[in-house]
């Protein structure tokens, strides 16, 4: 007789090829919720051992045939498909059962990306969610997940998103308040929050003026803001430049205290200007006083 040769749990088992996937000596349900208690019919007698084979899972018993074998529950926890052995001297007979997620959701994991923006970012935050069972399975079942994104001020974004193969996505505006924002995602009672750190963005203009100290010039700005109000953290580069006579001097220098200033040579008819990134400030043409 041709074999087919098993190996779980240690123990190599030798079944016929022609072995049916269920049995009449072993009847199992052919599905269970994971960590649900069940019972396992068997026919016959004598003494025999049952394993139970699934997802990074196996469960080995030595049972009486002809009784029926309880499964308490929280024994069969990993969701998949599950091969049923049932093993006696002059026999192997088989049943298969699947096994689905409890559809309890029971912990969250919960992605939020970037860690820290600018504010005033459209769609700039990805909160991105998994959900599980108390067993660790991803529930594949639709699950409706809600993200929660507020600011120190109290202004709250909202949206519901139903889960897919078990994931759910969104994506959300950073506010306009600098600050530590609270990003929440929650399903049925089960809450996972995360902190979003939203900075001022570039400066939405910067003012410069002049005026003489000896033989320079000294430039200044007002306090830098964002667009938002927002004020532009110190350290942030103002760069200055001094075009005169074909030559052109540029110096770059740090926000301090939201301020930028130098002093420049002074030459009558030198065009003055100052830049931060991609932002441009006023023009002076320096005519001496």
């Amino acid at each position: 007789m041709k074999l087919r040769l098993l190996w779980f749990a240690g123990v190599l088992l030798a079944a016929p090829a022609h072995m049916r996937a269920q049995s009449d000596r072993i009847q199992a349900p052919a599905s269970i919720e994971a960590g649900s208690g069940f019972s396992i019919h068997t026919a016959g007698s004598g003494k025999a051992t049952l394993f139970i084979v699934g997802q990074n899972q196996v469960v080995k018993r030595e049972v009486q045939m002809g009784q029926d074998i309880w499964l308490a529950p929280g024994v069969v926890h990993n969701a998949g498909a599950y091969l049923l052995i049932l093993k006696s001297n002059d026999s192997t007979d088989t049943a298969e059962m699947s096994v689905s997620p409890e559809n309890k959701p029971s912990d969250l994991s919960f992605l939020a990306r970037p860690s820290r923006l600018p504010v005033g970012i459209h769609d700039g935050i990805t909160g991105a969610v998994y959900v599980f069972d108390a067993y660790n399975n991803l529930i594949t079942a639709p699950q409706s997940v809600t993200f929660e994104l507020s600011n120190p001020a109290g202004v709250t974004q909202s949206r519901t998103v139903t889960t897919r193969n078990g994931a759910a996505q969104t994506e959300m505006d950073s506010t306009q308040q600098q600050g530590a924002d609270k990003f929440a995602a929650r399903t049925a009672g089960v809450e996972s929050k995360r902190v979003v750190a939203q900075v001022p963005g570039d400066p939405c203009g910067i003012k410069m003026s002049a005026k003489p100290s000896g033989e320079e010039i000294e430039l200044a700005t007002e306090p830098l803001r964002d667009c938002s109000g927002n004020a532009v953290p110190d350290g942030t580069i103002v760069t200055f430049t001094e075009t005169y006579g074909g030559d052109e001097t540029t110096v770059d220098v740090p926000l301090k205290r939201g301020i930028a200033q130098v002093s420049m040579p002074a030459h009558n008819g030198a065009m003055l200007s100052s830049a931060s990134g991609v932002v441009l400030g006023n023009q002076i043409r320096w005519e001496g006083q």
